[in-house]
């Protein structure tokens, strides 16, 4: 089954697919962005305030379930002892960063109008800012020691710590007293507070977001498929 992760062959596909990927996302992108700026609704307390809403909502969703599934990834390739999983884990976390880091920030300037204030210490704001930091952790950790094992068995202890953080994140708005409100969106419940005007854009922006996150994946992932080819290795 090895002869599947042979750079080579690997590369062939990947090589070809950010070009489509980068057109999916330019079309998706401008339909969201099209519902969500001009066609969705203003909310009747937060105005046009809630438009970063739209940003805000599918770059934290992105940013934990990216961080979960390099957490999952990091633990199959561990006990499977296949190199390649973890290299596809390396490859998800920029993205995951990424969009962490859009979060807290569009998190900022979306509670200045609406709490009066740019920042402030509660629960999902905090652990929010902790996910950024085991990903900087986690990249930090590659940076070092590169692709030995010693990386493997760091990563894989910096992901399993990580999340924990994970379920903070998502109820930590049922858990204690913060200045965001609940979930507006459950998927186990089949009613959501959420209208559909707004929850229509809010999908098609995750999607957009989601290729973009893609993209940025296969990038990073050919990155490290041309180092591993330089190096004039015939597998991983």
């Amino acid at each position: 089954m090895f002869k599947y992760f042979e750079p080579n062959k690997i590369f062939l596909i990947t090589s070809k697919a950010p070009k489509y990927v980068l057109l999916l996302f330019i079309i998706i992108l401008s339909i969201g962005l099209t519902e969500a700026l001009i066609l969705s609704p203003e909310d009747y307390k937060q105005s046009h305030s809630v438009r970063i809403m739209y940003v805000h909502v599918p770059s934290a969703w992105i940013a934990l379930g990216t961080f979960s599934a390099i957490t999952f990834l990091s633990i199959i390739g561990y006990i499977f002892k296949l190199r390649n999983i973890f290299l596809i884990s390396k490859s998800l976390a920029p993205s995951g960063l990424v969009f962490s880091i859009i979060a807290l920030v569009t998190g900022s300037i979306w509670g200045k109008p609406t709490w009066g204030t740019w920042w402030a210490w509660d629960a999902r704001i905090t652990s929010m800012l902790i996910l950024v930091l085991f990903y900087i952790m986690y990249l930090v950790a590659w940076r070092i020691y590169e692709n030995s094992d010693k990386a493997f068995k760091i990563t894989l202890f910096i992901t399993i710590l990580g999340i924990i953080n994970v379920p903070i994140i998502k109820y930590s708005v049922d858990w204690w007293n913060t200045l965001h409100q609940p979930a507006s969106i459950s998927i186990l419940s089949k009613s959501s507070s959420i209208h559909v005007s707004m929850l229509f854009p809010l999908l098609i922006m995750t999607a957009a977001f989601a290729l973009f996150s893609l993209l940025i994946f296969l990038m990073k992932y050919n990155t490290e498929l041309i180092k591993i080819k330089n190096k004039g290795l015939d597998r991983l």
